[in-house]
């Protein structure tokens, strides 16, 4: 299939709400959107990790595999969590650039933290990519569809395998500009709490969805 058809179907695909995208979205609230595009290489490298299995031919293995696809679904479920649990109980947020006013009418800081470097932001897309055993699915089972039979593999994966990843790019601009707009809603105190709550929550979840996919 021509990579400029190809292109449509894989920013659709990539558009899919899931970890790393809501990773990009929290990224953008709290950091902006060129932190996020920067954090989203780790997701990148670890998605070219599953393309190059599955073009090897080890991704059926992987997905033929109860134990494989068990470790790695626990391993990211696991994360999943962590990640959740230290959100759910921080009330600190870097982009927060507002006082607020004590008991008694002082002004008071607000509870900032600094942005976190763009090494951790990459290296958390990364772990959230390479431990979700959809992304597995994706490579392994969904992504061989687009390969032509009768025209030898190797070309057709350097080609589609780089659409692919820019269009995860695509998708994470998106989901990262998103935030950057809810980042005008968070102008207090109370609003970091709601939003480090929201983040746990849907981490938490998702470790529990994970926990439970077959």
């Amino acid at each position: 299939m021509n990579a400029i058809f190809f292109f449509p179907v894989a920013v659709a695909i990539a558009l899919t709400p899931g970890p790393n995208n809501f990773c990009a979205l929290n990224n953008g609230i709290r950091q902006g959107v060129v932190p996020a595009l920067v954090g989203t290489c780790g997701r990148v490298l670890a998605f070219a990790v599953f393309l190059t299995v599955s073009a090897i031919g080890l991704g059926a293995m992987l997905l033929a595999s109860e134990a494989a696809f068990s470790t790695v679904k626990w391993v990211g479920a696991g994360y999943l969590f962590y990640l959740g649990w230290r959100a759910w109980r921080s009330r600190e947020f870097s982009g927060l650039a507002q006082s607020q006013e004590g008991p008694d009418g002082q002004t008071l800081p607000a509870t900032t933290t600094k942005p976190r470097s763009w090494r951790a932001l990459m290296r958390q897309e990364f772990l959230l990519g390479i431990t979700n055993p959809k992304a597995i699915i994706l490579f392994a089972a969904i992504f061989p569809q687009f390969i032509d039979p009768s025209q030898p593999a190797a070309p057709q994966f350097a080609v589609l395998g780089p659409t692919y990843l820019a269009a995860e790019f695509v998708a994470s601009l998106v989901y990262a500009a998103g935030g950057l707009q809810l980042r005008r809603l968070i102008t207090s105190q109370r609003a970091v709490v709601r939003l480090n709550k929201a983040t746990g929550g849907f981490f938490m979840g998702a470790a529990g969805l994970l926990a439970s996919s077959k």
